[in-house]
């Protein structure tokens, strides 16, 4: 009897998700599409551009908050419609002080990689994925120093360290039919066990892990040209690489009984590998970003500000993921050696965003804040995948700062983000022979809402 191997990491993009940059990470710069490289922002310079530190002037200077990330990702395939819209919450913390005039030092608490996703156990592509969750958390002890009155060097290093959770179906709804049309089927159990998982995943793997602590470096300079006037701004943050030594899986079975049952029958007719019966290890790139600012105040109540950022995702080629020995992945036909690992091609192109944000003082207590970005995308259609389909990205931001004491600040914006219509994107990966057993076509339409508060507070 022909037997079925249902072969869990054949497409395998496992773990993280594409295009998991953050660029959330102030409620204040989110009104003006989060540009900041070119402005004197406080404490918040240390994640804008760490030489804008140095025109701090306060003893200290506190802003945090929250963003919500709500998306709504939708999968047009040969099944119809499939909707992804779990939430995000990126958190930041910036605290900071003017040591002396010119020295100014700092800390910082935020997630700038990240990802969230469910498109439910039983969709399409469920074989790729089911749930992702990915979260990157970056510690960035920060000084600046304030060698002229109009130019101020800072850096410091980002510490990063997070965990991930991914959920995939080893045997997806409807891989049991085939066994309908071998000698099975006239084994009165096996029709109601087939009929059972038409639309249903029987067996699932969750896959997680805890990353070693990475380490980047992040510098800037920043240049008052006209004090008050005209101010340019340029950072740079290294690339870092998270790496999962011990990673491990967890086999989810509907009903294993069923599983074991047709193996009773015929053994061998479902095989799944053991992958909890090891660990795995991967390691994912943190991209380098370079970041280039302008900000002009043509009048006093108006600030204008235009950022251009690089971000160096050129460097992702692939994600590997080395499992222990005692865990078989297949046979290499050419040398007959037990495979151990499997390599998921990634081929990420280099990108760039183009930001334009302005904030006009309405009153001494009221700024409003409004922007507009163009951000690419990364990644070429034949390698687009559901843990986050990244598509080029016209989004329009606006925000306001509400002071109802002096040196008190509530913030608050609003972002609509757009990769839908003609932005959207018809992925080929299931003709990608890179991807071969994949077999997901179909096309992306992707809406983010992105709302985001904080408060800030100097004395």
């Amino acid at each position: 009897m022909k037997k079925m191997l249902f072969a869990v990491l054949a497409a395998c993009s496992l773990l993280f998700a594409e295009s998991y940059q953050i660029n959330t990470l102030s409620a204040k710069q989110l009104g003006m599409a989060h540009t900041g490289a070119g402005l004197k922002l406080g404490s918040e310079s240390m994640h804008f551009n760490p030489g804008g530190l140095g025109f701090l002037d306060k003893t200290l200077d506190i802003s945090a908050g929250a963003t919500f990330i709500m998306p709504e990702v939708e999968f047009y395939g040969s099944q119809g419609k499939a909707v992804n819209d779990k939430l995000g919450t990126p958190l930041y913390v910036y605290v900071a002080s003017s040591v002396t005039d010119w020295f100014s030092a700092g800390l910082s608490f935020t997630t700038p990689y990240g990802n969230s996703a469910d498109y439910g156990k039983n969709w399409e592509g469920a074989g790729l994925l089911q749930d992702i969750s990915l979260a990157v958390y970056a510690l960035q002890p920060t000084v600046a120093f304030k060698f002229l009155d109009q130019i101020s060097v800072g850096g410091g290093l980002a510490i990063y360290f997070g965990s991930f959770e991914q959920s995939k179906a080893l045997v997806t709804p409807g891989r049991l039919n085939p066994l309908m049309q071998t000698p099975l089927a006239a084994h009165p159990a096996v029709p109601g066990i087939v009929d059972k998982y038409k639309n249903t995943s029987a067996v699932s793997a969750t896959l997680s892990g805890d990353a070693d602590v990475a380490v980047a470096a992040n510098v800037g300079i920043q240049y008052d040209l006209l004090p008050n006037k005209l101010a340019l701004g340029i950072a740079y943050r290294s690339e870092a690489k998270m790496k999962v030594a011990k990673g491990k899986t967890k086999i989810n079975y509907e009903d294993k009984s069923d599983i074991e049952t047709l193996n009773t029958i015929n053994p061998g007719t479902v095989q799944i590998p053991a992958l909890d019966q090891g660990n795995f290890e991967a390691e994912l790139p943190l991209p380098a970003n370079l970041n280039t600012g302008i900000s002009f105040r043509p009048i006093e109540k108006l600030v204008l500000a235009f950022d251009w950022q690089m971000v160096f995702w050129g460097t992702y080629k692939d994600l590997t993921l080395d499992f222990t020995d005692n865990v078989i992945l297949g046979v290499n036909p050419s040398t007959g050696e037990f495979v151990h690992s499997l390599a998921s091609q990634k081929k990420y192109n280099n990108t760039f965003a183009y930001r334009l944000g302005a904030q006009y003082t309405v009153i001494d207590q009221l700024d409003v804040r409004l922007g507009v970005y163009y951000d690419e995308t990364p990644v070429d259609d034949d390698y687009l995948t559901p843990e986050s389909p990244s598509t080029n990205k016209l989004g329009s931001t606006i925000g306001f700062s509400f002071r109802p004491i002096s040196n008190l600040s509530i913030d608050a914006s609003f972002l609509y983000s757009n990769g839908s219509g003609s932005l959207g994107r018809d992925a080929t990966s299931g003709s990608n022979p890179d991807k071969v057993g994949d077999g997901l076509n179909g096309r992306y339409e992707v809406q983010a809402w992105v709302p985001s508060v904080g408060v800030s507070f100097n004395f």
